[in-house]
């Protein structure tokens, strides 16, 4: 217990002396305005002058990811070459965020590794802003303007040098670093390909106007992950409110699996205090290693799906892919720009590949009388051409008689075409409720829908008219009714026949 009671008295400083870091109150000033009053104008000549460029630009190379050991430096043309930029393949910008320790964090060189392993030739370069990112959390927002102001005159020079193509270079910023990447993109004289921001700050940020924050203006395509949005607005470590084309929510966006206390304090324990930050750093720093496993694993593709909120996502309404209503995450997004923000949801495992596998189940509950639970603990089993996995815990949020409802269930195994499905409903206490009565729901049917293949199935009960699904009893066992899916697919077929497109021509040329 005195192990465990220092861990957690470490861990109540750590999150004290953050706070403070965060505080917006008396904040040493850093002096903008001249900039900004410079950027507003019709004047160009700041965009040329490199003197004041703090912000260093380190090309790195897959033999050496985790060195800066060349810098190509605006107005320094040589530097160009020296550093064995290739002027034929795309850039890819990589942008850091606030520090404590004024160091590189470990994820950095992981995202080179990845970027140099998918795109071998091209052009990886760091940004450099540590001295600025060290500063207390409000000094560090205040200077994203400059230093997004050090990255835009970079962009324009090498543009200008090489006659580089705006539509080549690839901004990525996580935490302070996504908004420096969204000034950056303001600023340059034509508008980037992509920027990609990962969990963008929320401190200062959440109410900032677009100029001043990550934006879908910044770039001809702006994609965003949110990971870690727990908290009052404006408090929360990432920013709440979609700020790109493509704003996706992993779990929610609130909090990510593997990132409790518990396992967080067991890496503490086990690797020493170096990791504390973990604890405050694992959900947000999850939108980095998120982008990762898109470059990594190319054949475990993360969907996600748009939807109204997180709530409405978990009932499992939202699976569908019509309208551009579902995409790809990371890398490979589809670059879908619509007039509105476009807000995306979706769930991971809590380790590398994230992929898990989106299923919508409805089910309709029968019972001779009327009874009512929430919040029921389920163990549920798929079974599929390609594999199975058993007993997925799942609270039901309502159990009652002659109601429908809809819920989100998802596995990290991809068991094909499923053919069987087993429910059972689990005592939540040892002595519990009476063995010789236990209540009963009857269960005609499901009706499954799969978010990553778009099939819609019906499930009946293996054996009888309905399965019956009694608390700490036997598992209800339904399995695929091939008459039903026999009758969609004709019914498919026929309409397929009156619609197709000699029905249209026909109907054309009556004028109907």
């Amino acid at each position: 217990m005195g192990k465990q009671n220092l861990l957690l008295l470490i861990t109540w400083m750590y999150f004290l002396s953050l706070a403070s870091s965060f505080s917006t109150t008396s904040a040493p000033a850093v002096e903008t305005s001249t900039f900004i009053g410079n950027i507003s104008s019709n004047s160009t000549d700041w965009m040329v002058d490199f003197s004041d460029i703090e912000s260093k630009f380190a090309l790195r190379t897959i033999e050496e990811p985790e060195d800066d050991l060349c810098y190509v430096v605006p107005g320094q043309r040589d530097t160009i070459k020296e550093c064995n930029f290739n002027p034929d393949t795309k850039t890819f910008i990589v942008i850091h965020g606030w520090t404590v320790t004024g160091m590189y964090e470990s994820w950095v060189s992981k995202l080179v590794t990845a970027l140099k392993e998918r795109e071998p030739t091209a052009n990886v370069i760091v940004v450099d802003w540590l001295v600025r990112a060290q500063q207390h959390y409000p000094t560090s927002a205040a200077y994203t303007k400059l230093v997004g102001r050090d990255v835009a005159k970079f962009v324009n020079w090498l543009q200008a040098e090489l006659e580089y193509p705006w539509e080549m270079v690839h901004i990525l910023g996580y935490s302070l670093g996504a908004h420096v990447a969204g000034i950056a993109g303001l600023l340059t004289k034509n508008k980037v390909s992509r920027i990609t921001g990962m969990d963008p700050a929320g401190p200062s940020f959440e109410y900032a106007d677009s100029q001043s924050t990550l934006s879908p203006d910044d770039a001809q395509f702006v994609d965003v992950l949110h990971t870690n949005t727990r908290g009052s607005p404006d408090r929360s470590i990432g920013i709440q409110r979609p700020v790109g084309h493509v704003d996706i929510y992993p779990n929610g966006g609130t909090f990510q699996p593997g990132c409790d206390l518990q396992n967080t304090m067991l890496m503490v324990a086990t690797t020493g205090l170096r990791n504390m930050d973990q604890i405050v750093k694992c959900s947000h720093e999850r939108s980095i290693h998120l982008f990762i496993d898109s470059l990594v694993n190319m054949k475990q593709q993360s969907m996600a799906y748009r939807c109204s909120s997180k709530e409405t996502f978990n009932k499992g309404v939202c699976l569908s892919c019509r309208k551009n209503r579902c995409n790809k995450v990371g890398y490979e997004v589809n670059k879908v720009r619509n007039r509105r923000n476009t807000k995306m949801y979706m769930k991971t495992r809590e380790m590398m590949p994230y992929k898990v596998f989106h299923y919508q189940v409805k089910v309709h509950f029968f019972s001779k009388s009327k009874i009512s639970y929430t919040d029921q603990p389920m163990k549920i089993s798929l079974y599929g051409f390609s594999g199975e996995k058993e007993n997925i815990p799942y609270v039901m949020p309502a159990m009652k008689t002659n109601t429908t409802i809809s819920f989100l269930l998802t596995t990290d195994v991809d068991i094909g075409e499923l053919l069987m499905v087993k429910l059972i409903w689990e005592k939540d206490t040892i002595i519990g409720w009476p063995w010789w009565s236990p209540d009963t729901f009857h269960i005609r049917k499901l009706r499954i829908k799969s978010g990553e293949t778009q099939s819609r199935l019906i499930f009946v009960a293996k054996e009888g008219e309905f399965s019956y699904l009694a608390r700490g009893g036997e598992a209800a066992v339904f399995v695929k009714d091939k008459e039903a899916q026999s009758s969609h697919k004709n019914k498919r077929l026929h309409k397929m026949k009156m619609h197709g497109s000699s029905f249209q021509k026909s109907a054309l040329e009556k004028g109907v």
